[in-house]
């Protein structure tokens, strides 16, 4: 055993700690030389299982020095998608430092770092430095950034899971391939070119053992995974990956309502159940209530204010819009077991544990199996505690997939995070950052860019036509000067202006939202920020709820709202950006198994038993299909004829599958479609009759043949990408969000992006930009390889058509979608509800045969 493994067991022994396995497995991995991937679940020790094998291979190679302070310059990069998690690994890295008497310094370079925290960084790098994707680009657009990274060991990627498939993560790959680049024999020079002017001088030699390990939670693809984060360029045989099989004890309860008769076949909120969730709290140290927007985190909180004003003091709430300064509160008095409640969203799934939680509550389908297991495992850290997970229904179909949830974990069923490919907005913004730095040469870059997962399918004619748009502008914009961002200098592409640098650099990231306003009091306190669509509906004296407070809109001065407290016993909650979260493939299979196995018979599960009034009316109206059935229900009413199709395959699949089959039976004759849809079915209605049994006759009714043709013209094909060219836009810099303090109205970003999008679109058609907004609305925004996939398992199903006469417990949720459908109404969703359900419920009518009238039962 070497001196640093030495030094290290001797820390455990002095924590009472105990190495579990599979850090013992990662010791050897990383002093052996590999680069890989650590799979833990949360809770697990994964930071200790990558951190102090790391400081371990120091103190072996200085086995004399190592507690003598040296200026080592950054060793480990530490890269975590959230900075809120940055501070609490900061402290635990901190105090082992100090623990074996290592003086080394652990730092964060995040959005929250100040100036002056900043500048010192410049000045004294520490050993190891916490950041995230956008700081770390923001690294790499700094002069003489390569001198940064010259000692740098290992690149540790946390929380991987949550940047695979996103933006972020392509940033992630292209800063890796810079990085690798770095650390290859002279690459210093190259990366410099280091015959600029005035910079002739040679650069120091890189390490060229760069270690590179990803941490992530179980997810479906973990072998891709660890092929994204190395790239395609790294040497198989340096792989491997280290899985944490830990028997940690879990316990996931559903609450069930006490009358599943009389609660709601609709709905999203889930405040019909608060009693049991208080109970719950009530019996527990500590809880994490999660919601899925923090639009309900709001609702929540102040519904559990006004009922249970006990709790005032010892309850909060956490969420990505409220003031760093009060997200960092609630994470103390966490720490501190101050707190028996918060109220909170994703921004509590990842990061350091907080022990004293020992229960969590899930308010609302989390949709996939992998969100659920990561929010469940925030309780019972505590050697040889449960973890207490209870899930709640919003409504009564939501119980189904609960059970759907408990059957998925029993089988180990994880959802998949499918990298992104081909972002070219993404890799617009790295060529000119690395251009505002100290350039790059063409050549070099092409090769570092093609080394990744993302781009390994770039061509090099797609390579030259990035690299004249950002130069000249591409075939469209070289009259506009502020396109014209980088030059080229002797084989040298590189932005010269002190303008264009600065305004790229405040515009660096790929997380893009509405314009935000900043909410303070009159006395200038923030308490966080609300985005500007919201804002800009009020009027003064309005009154809304934000940040725990009931709050009294007085102005907006220089983008912030101001407010006082309001005594209004009401107020509006304000809504963000996101919208409702689709059902994830994984989950809706399981959720057709759970409904298979109660067409059978099967009913062992607690939710299932509960729903059994449910599903005997769905059954005594209509039909419960099978595995091997389709069920499309059809009625008619006063406004039209409804046809309602049961997929079970998430929103997304529906909206385009809807459009798709209005399209096809348009086919047959002109039709005018009012469509809605959920995550269990879509409903198509038309105020004349459909004929559905002729378009079923059709074999290409279901079918995958000509399936883009048709969404294309079944869709406005053209609206969706303009939508997603928004996003892609800001990214590429083609639209500046405006200065700090100064940012761009939204309404006048969207016309700028929506301005160059028709410009491209009649100009210059195969304009790589434009053609990634088409492809990611058909990958994002219909998921059309899940449409194809459920086209062809619909096919080979038997279809059961049903003619009904009232809406039924599957097709209810959905018309009371279909009541937010744009059309001119003065009556309130109440009383339009009220119509579907006759006394707000559906009834069903039994004849009595004793006294031989009717009565009715509600549901």
């Amino acid at each position: 055993m070497s001196i640093g493994q030495q030094i290290i067991r001797e820390w455990y022994r002095r924590k009472n700690w105990q190495q579990f396995p599979f850090q013992q497995e990662m010791e050897d991995a990383y002093l052996s030389g590999f680069s890989g991937l650590l799979n833990a679940p949360t809770g697990s020790g994964k930071t200790f299982a990558v951190f102090l094998p790391f400081l371990a291979g120091y103190i072996n190679k200085h086995p004399d020095t190592w507690q003598t302070r040296q200026n080592n310059g950054l060793l480990m990069l530490w890269i975590t998608p959230l900075r809120a998690l940055t501070n609490d690994i900061r402290k635990a890295m901190q105090e082992v430092c100090d623990d074996i008497g290592l003086p080394w310094r652990v730092m964060t370079r995040t959005g929250d770092t100040s100036a002056a925290e900043k500048q010192a960084l410049k000045t004294k790098l520490p050993e190891v430095l916490l950041t995230t994707p956008e700081s770390l680009h923001l690294m790499l657009a700094q002069k003489e950034y390569p001198r940064i990274f010259q000692g740098l060991q290992v690149v540790v990627i946390d929380e991987w899971h949550e940047l695979l498939g996103t933006k972020r993560g392509v940033q992630v790959e292209l800063g890796l391939s810079r990085l690798k680049a770095l650390a290859s024999v002279g690459s210093f020079q190259l990366a410099v070119g280091s015959r600029t002017a005035g910079n002739d001088r040679k650069l120091p030699t890189a390490n060229c053992q760069l270690k590179i390990w990803g941490i992530s939670a179980t997810i479906g693809n973990l072998k891709q995974a660890v092929d994204v984060l190395l790239g395609n360029d790294f040497p198989k045989e340096s792989i491997k990956m280290v899985r944490a099989f830990l028997d940690k004890r879990l316990v996931i309860k559903s609450v069930i309502p006490e009358n599943i008769e009389s609660f709601s076949w609709s709905g999203h909120i889930g405040l019909k159940l608060l009693p049991q969730v208080m109970e719950i709290v009530a019996q527990s140290n500590t809880t994490l209530i999660f919601t899925n927007t923090r639009s309900m985190a709001e609702i929540w909180y102040h519904a559990i204010l006004d009922n249970y004003p006990e709790y005032a003091g010892i309850m909060a709430m956490h969420h990505g819009s409220l003031d760093n300064e009060m997200r960092n509160w609630v994470e103390q008095a966490l720490h501190a077991e101050a707190l028996k409640v918060v109220v909170c969203t994703s921004s509590l799934d990842l990061g350091v544990d907080f022990r004293p939680v020992d229960s969590v509550v899930q308010v609302g389908s989390p949709k996939g199996v992998a969100r659920f297991m990561q929010r469940a495992g925030r309780s019972g850290h505590s050697p040889g505690a449960i973890s207490k997970a209870w899930y709640v229904p919003t409504h009564s179909l939501e119980l189904l997939e609960g059970a759907a949830l408990k059957q998925g974990i029993r089988k180990g069923i994880y959802e998949s995070r499918d990298p992104m490919l081909l972002s070219m907005d993404v890799l617009i913004q790295y060529m000119v950052t690395l251009a505002v730095s100290d350039g790059f040469r063409a050549d070099e870059l092409f090769s570092e860019v093609k080394s990744t997962y993302a781009f390994a399918d770039l061509s090099r004619s797609e390579f030259d036509e990035l690299l004249d748009f950002i130069t000249h502008g591409g075939r469209v914009l070289a009259q506009y000067d502020e396109f014209l961002k980088v030059e080229v200098d002797n084989g040298l592409y590189k932005v010269n202006s002190r303008r264009v640098a600065m305004r790229h650099r405040l515009s660096i990231g790929t997380i893009t939202s509405d314009v935000s306003i900043r909410v303070r009091w009159l006395s200038g306190k923030s308490l966080g920020t609300i985005e500007e669509s919201f804002i800009s509906k009020l009027k003064e004296g309005d009154s809304f709820w934000f940040a725990g407070q009931n709050l009294e809109f007085i102005r907006i001065k220089e983008m912030s709202a101001y407010v006082k407290k309001s005594a209004a016993k009401k107020g509006m909650v304000p809504s963000w950006m996101g919208g409702r979260m689709p059902l994830s493939s994984q989950l809706s299979a399981v959720f057709r198994e759970k409904l298979d196995e109660v067409a059978h018979g099967i009913e062992y599960d607690k939710e299932v038993i509960a729903l059994k009034p449910l599903f005997n009316l769905q059954a005594e109206l209509s039909h419960l299909p099978q595995s091997h059935e389709f069920l499309i229900e059809s009625f008619r009413a006063k406004d039209g004829h409804h046809l309602i199709f049961y997929p079970f395959e998430g929103r997304l699949v529906h909206e385009g599958m809807a459009s798709l089959l209005a399209y096809r039976i348009s086919k047959i004759r002109n039709f005018s479609f009012s469509i809605a849809m959920n995550d269990y079915g879509f409903e198509l209605l038309a105020d004349e009759d459909i004929p559905i049994e002729q378009a079923l006759e059709d074999a290409e009714f279901f079918s995958i043949n000509n399936l883009l043709a048709d969404i294309q013209q079944s869709l406005n094909a053209n609206e969706m990408a303009r939508r997603r060219f928004r996003d892609i836009a800001h990214i590429g810099g083609l639209v500046f969000t405006g200065y700090p303090g100064q940012p761009g109205k939204n309404r006048h970003l969207q016309a700028s992006s929506s301005l160059l999008f028709d410009v491209f679109s009649e100009y210059d058609p195969n304009n790589l930009l434009v053609r990634q907004a088409y492809n990611e609305a058909l990958a994002f925004q219909l998921e059309e390889f899940r449409l194809r996939e459920a086209l062809q398992r619909i096919e080979k199903q038997s279809i059961v058509l049903k003619e009904i006469h009232q809406p039924t417990p599957f097709a209810f949720p959905i018309m009371v979608d279909s009541l937010g459908r744009e059309r001119l109404t003065t009556e309130t969703m109440e009383e339009r509800i009220a119509k579907l359900t006759v006394t707000g419920t559906l009834e069903r009518r039994e004849k009595n045969p004793k006294d031989g009238f009717t009565k009715k039962r509600r549901f």
